[in-house]
């Protein structure tokens, strides 16, 4: 690998970690420091607390229908990234809380079933002139849909939780996106929101592969052929332990992918901080580029990879299948509310007026879980049968 004689433990200069005590630990409503607890810690036990983070106990990773206890959700891989994001931070010498908090954050704005279920939201508000970005309905849900405090709507997040929210993994401009002003849009994201999309890709790389094998959709004999560095581990294990499993030879060599992908982003990224004369916050922020990254060969291996489970998992016809039925049930429910909104919650009725029915429903359906929205969808079609054979006038639930 490309700098891997660089050591993993060598951190980056202090000044290029985001401060505890700097304006990004700033909010929007001034609140009294902590006696003991850090400001992204604080961030951190807010978002943990949050009904949308729990709810993403219920939304889909990659399976639609979950016929597995075993394979991830939204929630454990949220956790997964986190463990990731915090150990590479920590050996980067970057702000650890922070770098947690934006982990466990950073898919809190998806809706039910996944990319799925996103494609299908976006695409039935384009038609009202509208766009779902999970990025942005996240900032949403932290500003203004949890409700908690008396003091304040929202959770009042930090300034560097709610930049990094937006900016981890694309850049936006103010004008866009006006309602972004005030985030730093014409700056680079600090390290620690940089490592975010990073640390995910790792995560999701190889619980994939660990799922995509446990759904017996992919099989260890294409594995080894296709995704290049898994066989470089799995090859010489095999060979070392004669008397090892398939499964535990899986395993560990997906542990050490894992390692792999994670060791060469921190020594890439503290080579790219190195190389440019780095030395503090400002210099990452005035780069001509994100910073944070893979070496060219490991990034060719990850594009591995990625192929791989784009072709054989997520195109695959047991996903496909699952994909048609959500897309389905985000579509129908959509155009059932969009013909008659009296049948949306009261709650969510009272906000038509200063929000508009299209965002206010897309708002709705993004918070749902995939077996809420399946209830949903169901029950509709039973009332709409039910109404053809015999006349009378269905009644759908209100939730």
């Amino acid at each position: 690998m490309a700098h891997a004689d660089r050591p993993h433990g060598s951190p980056l200069p202090a000044a290029c970690a985001v401060s505890d005590e700097g304006a990004l630990a700033g909010r929007q409503f001034e609140e009294a420091a902590h006696p003991y607890r850090s400001p992204f810690e604080r961030d951190r036990g807010r978002i943990i607390h949050a009904r949308a983070f729990r709810r993403l106990a219920g939304k889909t990773q990659v399976f639609t229908h979950r016929c597995s206890d075993h394979f991830r959700s939204r929630l454990t891989h949220t956790m997964e990234v986190a463990q990731i994001a915090r150990t590479i931070a920590r050996t980067l010498g970057l702000n650890e809380d922070l770098t947690e908090a934006l982990a466990l954050v950073h898919d809190i704005g998806h809706p039910p079933f996944g990319h799925a279920g996103e494609r299908a939201l976006d695409e039935v508000l384009r038609r009202h002139g509208l766009r779902f970005d999970h990025n942005l309905h996240a900032l949403r849900i932290v500003d203004h849909f949890e409700l908690r405090y008396l003091a304040f709507r929202g959770l009042n997040l930090t300034l560097g939780v709610r930049e990094g929210i937006v900016k981890h993994s694309r850049d936006y401009t103010e004008a866009d996106h006006p309602e972004l002003k005030g985030l730093l849009l014409d700056r680079r994201p600090p390290l620690e929101a940089q490592l975010i999309d990073l640390a995910d890709e790792i995560a999701y790389l190889t619980a994939d592969l660990d799922d995509g094998l446990e759904a017996e959709i992919l099989e260890l004999r294409d594995i080894r052929r296709e995704v290049t560095l898994f066989e470089r581990y799995y090859a010489p294990l095999e060979a070392s332990h004669p008397g090892g499993t398939p499964k535990l030879l899986f395993y560990e060599a997906l542990k050490r992918m894992l390692n792999a992908l994670a060791g060469d982003l921190i020594s890439e990224t503290a080579w790219r901080v190195e190389e440019g004369g780095i030395r503090d916050l400002g210099g990452i922020r005035n780069a001509a580029q994100r910073l944070a990254g893979f070496s060219p060969e490991m990034e060719d291996l990850r594009l591995e990879a990625k192929r791989y489970l784009y072709e054989n998992l997520y195109l695959s016809d047991d996903l496909r299948a699952a994909h048609k039925e959500a897309a389905q049930a985000v579509t129908g429910l959509f155009e059932m509310w969009m013909a008659d909104p009296s049948l949306l919650p009261v709650s969510y009725q009272s906000q038509i007026a200063d929000d508009g029915a299209p965002r206010v429903i897309g708002d709705y359906i993004a918070g749902m879980t995939d077996t809420f929205i399946l209830t949903l969808y169901r029950e509709s079609g039973s009332a709409r049968s039910q109404d053809a054979e015999s006349g009378v006038e269905g009644k759908l639930r209100k939730p």
